[in-house]
Formats: structure tokens, C-alpha cells, sequence
């Protein structure tokens, strides 16, 4: 993706670094996404966000969140959060950093570093908090769907109202699904697929990534430069045929596009009932039903589908909309950006 046209300078920058992407904003208009495959190339990170700091608007600090720590380089994640917390370092030079943790805190790289679990997968906090002032007075929940998983979060009293902190705790209360429109393997999302009449039994291996299902069905662009696909090779309708029939061990010889459609149809059904589920479990949980959503991320397509099902009398708020779809993609570090900045003045 194409950053924002950068603007001159900055009072702060904030990073969101993931495990596939490093994402920038200032929060002010300037926003970019960088893929980076962290679990492959760990040692390259202060390098990666060298480069991404050179191409974005000049900052007088960095404000930082993380989940890349997760990534299966690591032993534990506190060894994630202090290998990025010091790639950060590395590469931030002169310029003051700042990390945040999931008690709402800007801390040192000191202080994440003996904390390292409180500043581990800490972007969701940041969005919600800012999510939450769209809500004003009312409950709301945020519903972030990305690449790699779903967020929905309960916004009680113009704050977060979250139960879980850690990614394993949120799992269990359902406010994270760990699926996305873009990362999540096929064979992770459906384990039947249609086809003339039967289900048929997937193949439990990486043929195919939910990315081929939306592309599809027009939800994402083609992309005929980007071969970050299951098989490498580009992300254009055709090739995500052939990935989409690999799927039940055939190919776009023997599997019509007609029928692979209905393969994306079924798994975006899948994912639908999923999020669903992790919905009604979250709004069970809350003190009050919800009276607004907030929308974000470019999977936003997906929870809209999830709330016309629903049919509730809720008033809808995208933050695509509000912010545009750059900076939506880049939301948490937006939000970051955004909490950084009140905290300046």
C-alpha cells in the first residue's frame, strides 16, 4: 500500500509493528503500511524501520505499539517484546521513543522492557480508546477487522471496557478472533467447501489465504505486483482460482470460477459465523447492550455483513469514513498517534 503524501514534520510518529507489517501514522494525515515478514527476518527490524522513518514525515519522537512479538522467532514474547522494543531503539537515533502498554501508559524502553508483557499486543488499547469518543455517553462496541484477526470491544463510559488484556485472555472472552480477510489460511477459516451438491473435504495445507476468497468476490482489488500469496504467485482473479481449487486438491481445470465463487461465498459465511459468535459472547457480557458500533480496518466490508445479519437497531460509525481508508488500515497507529498527541498539550 501506498503511503499518504508525507507532510514536513511532525510532533510525533507512532508505529504499530506487527508480524507482517510495520504501520506509521502522525496523526494529523499521514499514514503507510509497510509489509515485513518479522518471523522471518527478525534481525532485520531496526533495519526495515530505518528505511519506513526516512520515508515518512520527520518527528520530534515515536510513540510505539506492538503484537509482533507473538512471531515463532521468539521463544517466549517477553523475548519478542525486548527484540523490538531494542530494533526500535536502534533505529529511532536521536529522536525520543516512547512505547505504550495496555494500561493505557506511555512508558520507557526501560520500563517496557522489565514490564514486557504489559506492552505486548497493546494496539487494540490504543484504538479503543480512541474508538470509544464516538460513542460519546453511549455503550458502544468496536469492531477492527484486519488481515490477520478481529477485534470487538466493549466501550462503556467513553473508555475501553475490555476483559481481557493479554491476546489469550481476549481469545476467551471473544473480544480477539484470530482470523482476518487477508493472512487467515483457508484450511483455518472452513473445513468443507461446496461443491456439486456435497461438502467437500478441504486439504489441511496453505494452498489459499482468505485474501482469494475476497478478492473473488471484489471486496479487495487485484494486484498483479503483489505476490505476498499463499503459492507466490500474484494476487490477480485468476491466480486466486487456481489457489481456491488447490484447496480440495483440484485445479482451475476440473474447478470452474463459477464453483470457486461459491468456495468464497462459503468461507466468507465461515468467518461471518465466527465473528458472530465472538459478538453475542462479548455483548453478554457487558453491563448494558450496546447502542453504537464502531467500525474499522479494511476487512470493515465484513463486519457490515455481520451487522446486516443482525438487523439490530444500532447506530453505525466507520471510522473508513471518518478517517479515510489509508489511515483506516493503519487505525491503531493513528489512535496512538492521536493519544500521543493529547498527552502533548
Amino acid at each position: 500500500m501506498m503511503p499518504t503524501a508525507p507532510r514536513p514534520l511532525s510532533p510525533v510518529l507512532a508505529l504499530d509493528i506487527g508480524g507482517a507489517n510495520v504501520k506509521l501514522a502522525d496523526g494529523v494525515g499521514y499514514a503507510a503500511n509497510w509489509p515485513f515478514p518479522l518471523w522471518k527476518h527478525p534481525k532485520d527490524l531496526a533495519e526495515k524501520i530505518t528505511r519506513c522513518l526516512a520515508k515518512a514525515p520527520s518527528a520530534e519522537s515515536l510513540v510505539v505499539t506492538m503484537t509482533g512479538e507473538l512471531c515463532d522467532c521468539f521463544e517466549t514474547r517477553a523475548e519478542g517484546v525486548r527484540s523490538i522494543v531494542a530494533a526500535t531503539m536502534e533505529a529511532a537515533g536521536d529522536r525520543s521513543v516512547s512505547f505504550y502498554q495496555t494500561n493505557g501508559q506511555f512508558v520507557s524502553s526501560g520500563e517496557a522492557t522489565e514490564h514486557p508483557l504489559l506492552a505486548a499486543a497493546s494496539n487494540w488499547h490504543a484504538l479503543a480508546m480512541v474508538a470509544a469518543r464516538y460513542c460519546e455517553t453511549e455503550p458502544g462496541l468496536l469492531i477492527d477487522v484486519g488481515s490477520t484477526t478481529t477485534d470487538i470491544i466493549p466501550l462503556i463510559a467513553s473508555k475501553e471496557a475490555a476483559q481481557g488484556r493479554t491476546d489469550t485472555e481476549r481469545m476467551l472472552s471473544g473480544e480477539l478472533v484470530y482470523s482476518g480477510v487477508e493472512r487467515s489460511p483457508v484450511c483455518a477459516v472452513v473445513s468443507h467447501l461446496p461443491l456439486r451438491g456435497k461438502d467437500c473435504p478441504v486439504a489441511q495445507e496453505f494452498f489459499a489465504t482468505t485474501a482469494d476468497a475476497y478478492l473473488l468476490l471484489g471486496e479487495l482489488p487485484e494486484n498483479p505486483a503483489d505476490v505476498n500469496t499463499a503459492d507466490g504467485k500474484p494476487f490477480t482473479c485468476a491466480a486466486a482460482h487456481t489457489r481456491l481449487a488447490r484447496m480440495i486438491c483440484a485445479d482451475r481445470g476440473i474447478v470452474s470460477m463459477h464453483e470457486t465463487l461459491d468456495f468464497a461465498e462459503s468461507i466468507r459465511n465461515t468467518q461471518v459465523d465466527r465473528i458472530e459468535k465472538a459478538f453475542r459472547l462479548v455483548v453478554a457480557a457487558m453491563p448494558v447492550e450496546p447502542q453504537t458500533i464502531v467500525l474499522s480496518g479494511h476487512g470493515e466490508f465484513l463486519a457490515r455483513r455481520l451487522l446486516e445479519r443482525l438487523d439490530l437497531p444500532l447506530r453505525i460509525f466507520s471510522l473508513t469514513e471518518e478517517w479515510g481508508p489509508v489511515v483506516s488500515r493503519c487505525a491503531p497507529a493513528h489512535a496512538l498517534a492521536l493519544l500521543a498527541l493529547d498527552a502533548l498539550k
